[in-house]
């Protein structure tokens, strides 16, 4: 047999993990209603589904956005035509002007810096090609999203450092943090050449407030290293506090802007993870340059440009389409944690993302990753949910899964729901709540109080503003 290279025949794509696992299981059965009723429900995929008839209005209005209609075929030869690596002009604008209205516009973005990738994955990649040589380090706190293992190392030879973050501090990154893990890779002779952030973070689905990014900006100046600003869930914030962007703090304190780096895309504040709309933007002219030609080998195709840059120059639609997001995830985040809280199931208190951090500690049988791996065998082959331990996060307390919400239809979340009920009811009753602790009364109570359903969280009554303050049972926060 011929020999392959090494990355042809080595493990450094990260899919032995029970995160790419749980999607092997949904795969082989999926769910369908009425097809498949007993099959694996999707629930480890981080996609916003939430918005599409909003979008699908748009399209029935706005025929010329698609070559392929006697409204926008005269543009089809120009757009089917050699496209320069830059990316066109209207389309670089167009996402220029959309990251600043989802930053509410308190910063502005220069279209000469964006540079165009095949979606975030390969924004990374382009951004650690950039910034380092193979056997440098990059930290990364966690738990953070395991994909990074494949789209920073796996071709560009890259080492990951992990900051760990604690649940005492609602896993929040600390200075003290930053420095320990900047420490053990000095002590392992690993050249640490920058900082990855994600922000909103996946998997927590929490922002990081003004101070911390400040510190982190400090941090990563005194050192003279690299920031990557991950902010690809920038408009899934759907309640205070705000989303603070890097790009603004860096506007507030003296640092060198030749180290701030910003990856964004389109496939989740948009919900176009099929569009492959990623994107670079440095504040470094070496880093934009070098990306751009980089940018040759995953480029946007002239179509999806030409689609995007019509959508997003229609200054009603793109703040329409932020408000409504917000409000579609407000509800749905609203509404699944309440359910799961009536069972007893807690999770990390959140704003953004589209999923939550599902505190399971205490149906662990013992404090372990390996006690954690067997309830998550249990939820994928018996419950039949695809959800994502929080071990593949590389998260370094057993218990925390992920678990993403606005990836299907209501119906879809309602059987999810059921089967996370029933399973409670089966095999761990502790941790129901004490006024439903007996088996009799909690049925009757979850019967009386899920017949409300979405109805009552959509309705004007039942729903507040996505910038009102949701109060919080205790069975929600965080278990520290």
């Amino acid at each position: 047999m011929v020999s392959m290279s090494k990355i042809a025949t080595g493990n450094g794509h990260g899919e032995n993990s029970p995160y790419f696992d749980g999607w092997k299981a949904y795969e082989t059965n999926p769910f369908h209603p009425i097809d498949r009723p007993d099959g694996v429900i999707q629930m480890g995929l981080a996609e916003n589904q939430l918005c599409f008839e909003f979008i699908k209005k748009w399209l029935m209005e706005h025929p010329e956005a698609s070559l392929c209609t006697a409204e926008g075929v005269n543009r089809f030869k120009e757009t089917a035509l050699f496209q320069d690596y830059h990316g066109m002009p209207k389309f670089r604008q167009a996402i220029a002007k959309f990251m600043g209205k989802v930053r509410g516009d308190r910063v502005k973005f220069d279209p000469d810096r964006i540079v165009m990738s095949g979606g975030a994955t390969g924004a990374h990649e382009m951004v650690a090609f950039c910034l380092a040589d193979p056997g440098e380090a990059l930290l990364v706190p966690t738990p953070y999203y395991p994909g990074f293992d494949r789209d920073l190392r796996w071709r560009t030879g890259v080492e990951l450092v992990p900051v760990i973050c604690e649940s005492s501090h609602n896993f929040q990154i600390t200075r003290t943090a930053m420095e320990a893990a900047y420490g053990k890779a000095q002590e392992a002779n690993l050249k640490v050449k920058g900082l990855l952030i994600t922000n909103p973070s996946n998997p927590l689905g929490t922002i990081m407030d003004r101070e911390t990014l400040k510190s982190i900006v400090q941090f990563i100046n005194e050192k003279n290293i690299h920031l990557i600003g991950d902010e690809i869930y920038a408009a899934t914030v759907f309640k205070d506090p705000e989303f603070v962007s890097i790009s603004e703090v860096i506007q507030e304190v003296e640092c060198n802007h030749d180290l701030i780096h910003i990856v964004y895309s389109l496939s989740k504040d948009m919900g176009f993870p099929g569009f492959r709309v990623g994107i670079v933007y440095s504040y470094n002219d070496a880093v934009v340059n070098c990306a751009r030609k980089m940018s040759s080998y995953g480029l946007v195709s002239s179509q999806t440009q030409h689609l995007i840059a019509t959508m997003l120059n229609d200054d009603d639609f793109v703040h329409n389409f932020i408000m409504e997001s917000k409000e579609q995830l407000f509800k749905r985040h609203k509404y699944f944690t309440w359910s799961l809280s009536q069972v007893g199931i807690g999770s990390l208190k959140s704003n953004g993302g589209l999923f939550i951090w599902m505190d399971l500690r205490k149906l662990l049988k013992e404090k372990t990753f390996d006690a954690e791996m067997d309830l998550w065998r249990v939820i994928i082959n018996e419950v039949k949910l695809n959800v994502s331990p929080g071990s593949s996060f590389h998260c370094h307390e057993p218990g925390w899964f992920r678990v993403c919400f606005a990836n299907m239809e209501d119906n879809t979340m309602e059987v999810a729901l059921s089967r996370i009920r029933n399973f409670i009811l089966k095999n761990n009753e502790s941790i129901v709540p004490r006024k439903l602790c007996r088996r009799s009364s909690l049925k009757l109570s979850l019967s009386r109080s899920l017949s409300r359903r979405m109805d009552d969280f959509m309705s004007p009554a039942g729903i507040m503003s996505p910038h009102s303050p949701l109060p919080q049972s205790p069975l929600v926060r965080a278990r520290t």
